[in-house]
């Protein structure tokens, strides 16, 4: 691991050493080689029948930064993704391509205040109809730290301040409200901020987002007329319902024995979702009454996974290697019809109270 790290950048160390004390995963028994073209297939071997064709679609530069920490799609397949360790947007087209569409600037004192990591990073992303991105900038700083937009064709800007002493971390869009939703690692809240740009306002502050030490709420997404959120320290998923006039509801946690969730993804059946395990390696099937299968591993590619979307059938999971040390890439699967997967034994999880 050392002359692995010997060839990363300052911040990227930072963050495998900070993920490594967290999360402590045991080691792949099976990686994927690092530094092998862009668009190369890897052999599938996922766990359960619901996923199948596993391969992986484009292999990102670790030295460079290039740590992919959340994802959100266009109708056409092309993937838009932040470079955490790079402080970067970028287009990774369906031939495999990558384009840096921005680089943030990097705050005076070079992010050694930005809270747990000390270092600055790009974190949750999503995007609108009209192709506009938004995405989040964590610096430790109050001039930086917040949300950001990206027009096409256009610069990036700052249009919502977020504390300098938190973590934005999870990042979505409710388009019918054109609200946008902003979960805090660190300080364990919701914050509702206008897409338009504005004050943030601190939306849900239950305890069910808070952490345990490291990162509290992590993932997020607008679904049936609630919020939902992952919680990476206590690998649950919280759903807290939108209530007329915007409030939030009760936190109800509908999911549990997820260590390392880093995002989620629903697969459009129901509060049927996947999720990505950092810590462990894993993507897991979780269904609508909390239980879960694990679906891929590290022998499919996965380089500590990071973020998952769907488009139809195809399944997109982002891994950024952050503890493997080697080849961040971008994953891509099929999600089989079938609503309950069979998993092995192992695999089986508790479903939630």
């Amino acid at each position: 691991m050392v002359k692995k790290l010997s060839t990363l950048s300052a911040s990227a160390a930072v963050l495998v050493t900070a993920l490594t004390a967290a999360l402590a995963p045991a080691p792949s028994p099976a990686s994927t080689p690092a530094e092998t073209p862009s668009m190369t297939a890897a052999a599938s071997a996922a766990v359960s029948s619901s996923l199948d064709n596993a391969r992986i679609a484009a292999h990102f530069d670790l030295a460079s930064g290039r740590t992919p920490e959340n994802i959100a799609l266009a109708p056409d397949g092309d993937a838009y993704v932040t470079f955490a360790a790079g402080r970067q947007v970028a287009k990774v087209s369906r031939d495999g391509t990558t384009r840096i569409l921005a680089t943030l600037p990097k705050p005076a004192d070079g992010g050694v205040h930005t809270p747990v990591l000390g270092f600055p990073l790009t974190v949750g992303i999503t995007r609108a109809h009209d192709g506009t991105l938004y995405f989040l900038y964590a610096t430790g700083t109050a001039d930086l730290t917040g949300v950001w937009r990206l027009r096409p064709g256009g610069r990036p800007e700052r249009i919502a301040a977020l504390p300098a002493g938190g973590l934005p971390n999870g990042l979505a869009l409710d388009a019918r409200t054109r609200t946008l939703y902003v979960t805090d690692s660190v300080l364990g809240t919701i914050w509702r901020v206008p897409a338009t740009g504005g004050t943030a306002t601190a939306w849900s502050t239950a305890p069910e987002l808070a952490s345990t030490g490291f990162l509290g709420a992590n993932g997020l997404k607008v679904h049936h007329g609630a919020v939902w959120a992952g919680n990476l320290d206590r690998g649950t998923v919280v759903r807290i319902p939108v209530l007329p006039g915007g409030h939030a509801g009760e936190a109800r946690i509908r999911a549990t024995g997820l260590p390392g969730i880093d995002d989620f993804a629903f697969t459009g059946h129901g509060d049927r979702l996947l999720a990505t395990l950092n810590g462990t390696g894993q993507v897991a099937l979780v269904q609508g009454d909390g239980s879960h299968s694990i679906v891929l591993t590290g022998a499919d590619g996965l380089q500590n996974p990071t973020a998952v979307a769907l488009r139809g059938r195809t399944v997109y999971v982002t891994s950024a290697a952050y503890v493997t040390g080697q080849d961040p890439n971008l994953l891509l699967a099929r999600l089989n019809d079938q609503r309950h997967a069979t998993a092995h034994p192992a695999y089986r999880g508790r479903r939630a109270r």
